[in-house]
């Protein structure tokens, strides 16, 4: 094959030359493109919820809210998105929860084999009464100061992790357990503040938050957030658990013996009562029959008594008294007027 170039043919029609032609503009376009690209690589469309913090070289230049956005291309300006000045965003403290070695480890632990002081106190706080509690946080937070917020940037998690963690240890600290959670029912009634108490929790977390964020802000150190509110789901130990239901199962079991007993203690009251009205009315009905018979047994010798015939008497005493002398062995009869002759046989004895 002879791939000489024929006589009499112009060099510009020649493959090679339109070949290099083709590439030149082919490198041209994109190169094109790829300046156009780079030049409006800035230039975007905000959505409502985020908000664009353009830095000149490093320094803030401005804040741009929803909307379309016109800024330099890097490395002059640069772009960064944060979440819109009324969004909530949601962070789970992790740090408050119970490590996954310490879960392992309690799958596995024995008495032969107790678990470390570390693993054995992670995810657990202390309260005031040397009670143990855990505290599942999660954190609702909007961004306040964009400038503070992209200086920090990385360490803006890490540092809201570490302050919730240190609010939370000192306000379990200066409670007692009974005002984070419901551990002990029994003792509801006897406080009436204890649930107040409870529902005042979050409020004291988010405040105790925001406090120290305000006191980094102070020191020039600032993140650029603020705490809106925060959910906290408390519980306990799984062994401190077994221990408050036998206790609360046995305090139950108590509260149904004192029940029964009083109960029972009732029933023989109102049964002795029973039995003493019965009682106290048989008597009276007795004693009234008695009193009856004494008065009917008697009414002759009343009668007799109160009457002033002595020729009556005379009569009544001549009709009776043979009756009753006959109904004795001997009879000894004395002058009531002289005893100073009187002799009885068998006195002496």
């Amino acid at each position: 094959m002879n791939d000489e170039v024929p006589r009499g043919t112009p060099i510009t029609n020649s493959p090679w030359i339109q070949a290099g032609r083709l590439a030149f503009l082919a490198l041209y376009a994109v190169t094109v493109l790829a300046a156009l690209a780079w030049a409006f690589s800035n230039v975007r469309q905000i959505d409502p919820q985020y908000r664009a913090v353009v830095l000149h070289f490093g320094a803030l230049d401005r804040v741009q809210n929803a909307g379309l956005l016109l800024a330099w291309p890097q490395p002059f300006e640069q772009v960064v998105l944060l979440p819109a000045a009324d969004r909530v965003i949601e962070r789970r403290v992790e740090n408050l929860l119970r490590s996954d070695e310490a879960l392992k480890a309690d799958r596995v632990a024995s008495f032969a084999t107790p678990l470390s002081d570390a693993l054995a106190g992670s995810g657990y706080l202390l309260t005031g009464d040397a009670g143990v509690v855990q505290l599942d946080v999660r954190v609702f937070y909007k961004v306040t100061d964009p400038y503070d917020f992209v200086l920090q940037a990385d360490h803006v998690l890490p540092a809201l992790d570490r302050l919730v963690t240190r609010s939370a240890v000192a306000l379990t600290a200066a409670r007692d357990l009974d005002t984070i959670l419901v551990a002990r029912p029994e003792l509801l009634g006897s406080d009436n503040q204890a649930a107040e108490r409870r529902e005042r929790l979050r409020g004291d977390l988010v405040h105790g938050i925001n406090q120290r964020l305000a006191e980094l802000k102070a020191a020039g150190q600032g993140i650029g957030i603020e705490v809106a509110r925060v959910d906290v789901q408390s519980s306990l130990p799984d062994p401190a658990v077994s221990a408050f239901n036998a206790v609360l199962t046995a305090s139950q079991q108590a509260d149904k013996a004192v029940a029964n007993a009083r109960t029972d203690a009732e029933k023989v009251t109102q049964m002795a009562n029973e039995q003493a009205d019965r009682t106290r009315q048989v008597a009276h009905a007795q004693a009234g029959e008695r009193l009856a018979k004494a008065s009917a047994d008697t009414a002759t010798v009343l009668s007799l008594g109160n009457t002033r015939d002595p020729q009556l008497l005379l009569r009544f005493y001549r009709e009776r008294m043979p009756k009753t002398l006959g109904q004795a062995g001997s009879v000894t009869t004395v002058d009531p007027k002289d005893d100073s002759r009187l002799i009885i046989q068998g006195a002496s004895q």
